[in-house]
């Protein structure tokens, strides 16, 4: 993008909603292999830089 490119707020919004849901998807993704290969909530939690608690919240119902 060319400096002094007027950008529509919309089209940056669409985008980071787009890339929210996919972080969310990956990172369900990769919870999900980790505690299948017997990784602690507490190991991932530090990979995730959050709490045991937060990850374990998020993520517990889907096991």
């Amino acid at each position: 993008m060319e400096e002094g490119t007027p950008v529509d707020p919309a089209t940056g919004l669409i985008a980071v909603a787009a890339l929210r849901k996919l972080a969310d998807h990956l990172e369900s993704l990769h919870v999900r292999t980790a505690r299948e290969q017997g990784r602690s909530w507490q190991e991932i939690a530090d990979h995730l830089g959050v709490t045991r608690q937060a990850v374990h919240q998020k993520h517990a119902h889907r096991e």
